[in-house]
Parts: structure tokens; C-alpha cells; sequence
């Protein structure tokens, strides 16, 4: 559940531009969607490391997902090594 100071702190002076391209929605997605991201290739290197395997971060690459309301330009992390198939954004 998200806690009512942070709709506040999120809402402030924000009501038109809610629903507007590039709105709030919009910056939750993208907000949302890398975290997940990420999370997904701190996983993904623990495995590698658990294997014997060195692998670490390689910088990001930009992809452009369609949502149901929008286009969100969204920052996909890659590994040194290559092997990182995210599930949340398939390559």
C-alpha cells in the first residue's frame, strides 16, 4: 500500500498533468518498469557469480515499450557478459 504523504508529495500541484503524455502515469511506469529492470540484473548476477562466472553492469540501452495509454522510453541495463535476457522487456 502506498502511504497518503506520498500520493500527496506525488500529486502536488500535478491534478492536470495526471493523465496528460508524459504525465504522472507515465513517469510511474518508466519509474517502475527500470527498478524492476534492475532488480531483475542484480539477480541475474548474483546467479553469475554463484556460477563462477564473471560478469558486472554495462552501461544502459534505450528501448521504447507501447503501453495501453502511451510510448515510455524506457533506460534497459545490460551485463558485461551478454547473457541478461530481461523478462519484464524481452530483447
Amino acid at each position: 500500500t502506498i502511504e497518503r504523504e506520498v500520493f500527496d508529495r506525488l500529486l502536488a500541484g500535478m491534478i492536470q498533468d495526471i493523465f496528460s503524455k508524459d504525465g504522472l502515469l507515465d513517469e510511474l511506469k518508466k519509474a517502475l518498469s527500470e527498478r524492476v529492470l534492475n532488480a531483475e540484473l542484480d539477480v541475474h548476477l548474483e546467479n553469475e557469480q554463484t556460477a563462477g562466472r564473471e560478469n558486472r553492469r554495462n552501461g544502459r540501452s534505450s528501448k521504447t515499450i507501447v503501453t495501453g495509454t502511451s510510448k515510455v522510453v524506457l533506460d534497459i541495463p545490460r551485463d558485461r557478459s551478454g547473457p541478461f535476457d530481461p523478462q519484464l522487456i524481452a530483447k
